[in-house]
């Protein structure tokens, strides 16, 4: 294992948990130093610094409301100051709940796409023209395979995540000329809070359907972010990763 992350610095957003949680592990175990932002459990988001710190890497922790301009500058220029110009970018603070076509309200569907869409373009606008300077840069964006398969109720949840997709791509021709790499992860069902919006006879039927047999967990989407993230993807740019233990296969 190379050393490519040591002294480094890494940004993940919503990782006080989760997938998130894990990903600023990863890293951190591997030598960077990690800043993570929360949405409102500081107390789990103080946790991860501690072990963050623990590994003797440097590491902090802010309150971020992604859909904030103002928080999201808030939050990069702090991990800029305090650790030092970004190399990494995992942006995975999301927001996810059911709502049949009945019930979805407006004021439901603009939240979901402000923090799951207007959200990565905040996190990922934040930090690009510090990469493209320094003609470095590495970004992970989380979307999810219910942006590829039809979901009744989570018509703005999907969306939301399609949209990321398309983003990832677009943003990925603009900045290749700067060494700036951008790539997307679809994970399938992941034993994450997020998955509790799920009722149990459905979450076993996911299972059901996975030809893997079982749920994923944080630390599985994390070893995929840490690939994109390193050297040994370096011809990779643009391309959504699905790791949804073989439910969704892409041809």
């Amino acid at each position: 294992m190379t050393n490519e992350f040591q002294d480094r610095v890494a940004l993940v957003t919503g990782g006080s948990r989760g997938i998130g949680r894990a990903i600023a592990l990863r890293l951190a175990g591997e030598g960077a130093h990690v800043a993570i932002s929360y949405a409102s459990r500081k107390g789990d988001a103080e946790q991860t610094v501690g072990k963050i710190r623990a590994l003797g890497r440097n590491a902090i922790a802010e309150p971020c409301n992604v859909a904030h301009p103002t928080d999201v500058e808030r939050l990069v220029a702090r991990a800029r100051n305090e650790l030092g110009p970004i190399d990494y970018l995992a942006h995975c603070g999301a927001i996810s709940n059911l709502a049949d076509h009945n019930q979805l309200s407006y004021d439901q569907w603009r939240e979901t796409i402000d923090v799951n869409l207007n959200g990565t373009y905040l996190a990922v606008f934040a930090v690009k023209d510090e990469m493209t300077a320094r003609r470095f840069g590495r970004i992970v964006t989380i979307s999810s395979i219910a942006a590829l398969l039809p979901r009744k109720m989570q018509i703005h949840y999907s969306a939301s995540k399609a949209g990321v997709m398309a983003f990832t791509r677009c943003c990925a021709e603009a900045l290749a000329p700067y060494n700036v790499r951008i790539n997307c992860i679809a994970p399938g069902l992941i034993e994450t809070e997020m998955a509790g919006v799920l009722p149990p006879e459905r979450r076993q039927e996911v299972i059901a359907a996975t030809p893997l047999g079982r749920i994923g967990q944080p630390e599985d989407i994390a070893s995929v972010a840490r690939f994109l993230l390193s050297d040994e993807s370096s011809f990779m740019t643009g391309q959504t990763i699905v790791a949804s233990g073989g439910r969704l296969m892409m041809s």
